[in-house]
């Protein structure tokens, strides 16, 4: 392998980045509580502008309460609301969450569709969100997950230099082989999380720091 350097091509860099990443981060997975497709639709809706650990709390008397599409569908719109507005945007989100039920409870008879375009058809579902259900669910890699995490060390290790989530997403797949696509957004996620933050990435104790361009010491 030819020595590696922070302005080696991106191509060059990534397969060692995943690497060391799967190494650091051997547990890296969907942070999402759920036990079914439906159940992390729902979550990954309510996780926009919200952490993870929050959805987390929300979402067992959530689910509980309305256990799958047909209940959703059903809901009071503002007992829905009250249950999650401790997600942010609550009044959006449920619209989204309702809708989108109504939609899976009649049309797929409560099953989550297992296609790119029919769940971007959905209320309240980008293709992050569709990416999400389909790579951990289905084990679909129809694309990566493009998430703040994902965005900003897309950025700062060179993997892209654009800002708009879909282009990094293509990005990354046109750097990445396909059934890598999945794993790839985990992994960048949780060193997103546990190194490299936003506000101050701990270079130092960073196993990509020989490969980034960003890496301040």
């Amino acid at each position: 392998m030819p020595h590696l350097t922070p302005v080696s091509p991106a191509a060059d860099r990534l397969p060692e980045i995943i690497r060391r990443l799967r190494l650091a981060h051997p547990d890296a997975r969907c942070a999402l509580d759920h036990r079914n497709a439906y159940e992390l639709l729902v979550a990954t809706i309510l996780s926009a502008q919200c952490t993870d650990e929050r959805v987390n709390m929300v979402t067992p008397d959530l689910f509980a309460r309305y256990p799958d599409a047909q209940a959703m569908a059903a809901a009071d719109r503002g007992e829905l609301e009250e249950a999650i507005r401790s997600t942010g945007f609550y009044r959006n989100k449920a619209k989204h969450i309702q809708e989108a039920s109504q939609i899976i409870a009649f049309d797929y008879g409560g099953e989550v569709p297992a296609d790119m375009d029919k769940l971007t058809a959905l209320p309240g579902v980008a293709r992050k969100t569709a990416n999400v259900v389909l790579g951990v669910c289905y084990h679909i890699a129809d694309g990566v997950v493009v998430d703040t995490h994902v965005q900003r060390l897309a950025n700062r290790l060179g993997l892209s230099e654009r800002s708009d989530p879909n282009k990094i997403e293509q990005d990354l797949m046109a750097l990445t082989p396909q059934d890598e696509w999945v794993d790839l957004a985990h992994l960048l996620i949780f060193h997103g999380r546990r190194v490299c933050n936003a506000r101050k990435p701990d270079c130092v104790n960073c196993t990509l720091s020989d490969l980034c361009p960003s890496a301040i010491f």
